[in-house]
Order: C-alpha cells, then structure tokens, then sequence
C-alpha cells in the first residue's frame, strides 16, 4: 500500500494524492455480508438535522462487520483483504473452520493465509488474534477494543489507530488512548492484537472539493460571511471580525476550547487522565 501523487494537469489535480490499491487481494465483495444502507443525510428520525455538513455522496452497500469476535475457540484462515466504501481501514473475509465466512477490521500486516482465532482464554499474541485484555502483556498496542464485555470493539477502529495497554489495578485495565486519554475499562473486556490498517490514510490530499461530496461531506460556510440572522459571527462590512471576545457556535454557545463533557457523566470515573488540551492561538 502506498501513495500516489498526481502530476498537476490542472488546478485541482496539483498534490492531489490517492491510496494505491495494491494491498487488495480481492475486488467484488461477499454478497451475504452485504446490506443496503440508507443515506439520512445527518438527518434523525423526525427529518431534522442533527449532524449538519453531511448529504449525497457516491451510493455503496454496507459491510456487515464482525466486532464482537463471539465465534470462540474455532480457528479461521484470512481469504482476502478487501475495500469498504464505509471506513478508511482494510477488511479481512475470514472463513472459519466451520464454514462460516465473516468480515473483521483488519490489522496492519495481516496478509492472505494468515490464521487468526478468538478465545477467551490466553493464545498466541500473533496480529489478528482477540482475547480478554487480562492475557494480553503489558505495552503491547490492541485495537477494536471493548468499552463493556460483550458489546462488541469500540475503541481504536479507524485506519492506522491502536490503543496501549498500560496495566492493571483492581480488575481493570488501563488504556492510554489515541488522543492521549487515559482511561479504565474492565480486564475481562476483548481486544485484538496489533495496529489497524491503512495507516497512511491521514496522508491523503483530497485536492478538490468534488472529491469531498463523493465521500458525503457538504460545504462548510463561515460564521462571519453570514447574516446576523444566521449567526452570531455574522454581520459587518468587509472582512471583518468576529465582533465578540469568543467564538460561539451558530446556537450562541461558547466555542473552542469550551468542555462539553457533562459534569455528572457516569463513566467520568474511569478517565484517570484526560486528553492534552488545545493551546489557545495568540
């Protein structure tokens, strides 16, 4: 897998950039681990815009992805490494000694032929393997990583992404996080050795502004080019400030740098570090 840089034909094409595809072994998808997907456009279900910037984009079938590694104790062979029009990581088709065929986040390194198993016991700390973080040793990097046993990996799943473990203490493990957290969750939660794929996606120079609405993303407009009516940034002639001593969100609450964490928030308790804050600009 690598980069390629397009030559600056036009305008837009100078530093575009793609990921090259030579990390597939595999082109059409399994048909039954497909399912269509609905485009709600950051819209919920009463219509209204939740998540704003979000809209169109190229159409494409969900892969049904298996993040829970339930299947215990039954050794699987990696197929192929596949595309998902879904995330910016690989997928590997796993086929089961049993015959079951399922699709997992793959990790970096993992190639065709790999054999992969999920236990709940200790096994071998070979990339693609999952297990209870209680077996994995100390400083060794996991990824789709469980906030609560059974519920399936929720931590470290995008490309290139991987959580340290850092020890133990009174039944639970504790993570030091992407973002520099560092929190608690119980020993017994799975997780699944190495580092996810595709680490190079955060390299990517997207180039023009087309390629972004194929991914489903909308334009961003300013607060200050707005109207007042708008806004609270909007209003003025010219290329004017902001008017204001803090930035605010369209709603007029405080913006940048302001936490909007509740202070009551149950799982508050198993952050025992929280992320570097953001150095305020001059």
């Amino acid at each position: 897998m690598g980069i390629k840089i397009y030559k600056p034909t036009t305008p837009s094409r100078r530093d575009t950039s793609v990921l090259t595809s030579g990390d597939l072994t595999k082109v059409a998808p399994t048909k039954s681990l497909l399912v269509s997907g609905k485009n709600m456009g950051g819209r919920n279900s009463s219509g209204k815009i939740t998540v704003r910037h979000q809209g169109g984009g190229a159409r494409k079938l969900v892969r049904i992805v298996d993040f829970k590694r339930d299947k215990f104790e039954i050794p699987a062979v990696v197929a192929s490494i596949e595309y998902d029009p879904g995330r910016n990581s690989r997928l590997a088709l796993l086929n089961y000694k049993d015959g079951e065929k399922r699709y997992i986040v793959a990790p970096v390194s993992m190639k065709v032929g790999d054999n992969v198993i999920s236990s709940k016991n200790k096994v071998e700390f070979s990339t693609g393997n999952t297990m209870p973080l209680i077996h994995i040793p100390t400083g060794m990097t996991v990824y789709n990583v469980e906030i609560k046993p059974g519920h399936g990996g929720q931590i470290a799943r995008s490309a290139g992404n991987s959580v340290t473990l850092m020890g133990f203490d009174k039944g639970n493990a504790q993570l030091k996080l992407p973002s520099g957290e560092v929190r608690l969750v119980k020993e017994t939660c799975l997780a699944t050795v190495g580092t996810v794929s595709n680490p190079e996606f955060k390299n990517i120079r997207w180039g023009k502004a087309g390629r972004m609405r194929h991914r489903g993303i909308r334009p961003t407009v300013r607060g200050k080019v707005m109207n007042p009516v708008d806004h609270p940034h909007g209003g003025g002639e010219g290329q004017n400030p902001i008017g204001m001593k803090h930035p605010k969100t369209p709603w007029g609450k405080p913006a940048l740098g302001v936490k909007t964490r509740k202070k009551n928030k149950a799982s508050s308790k198993f952050i025992l570090e929280r992320r570097p804050s953001r150095k305020k600009k001059k």
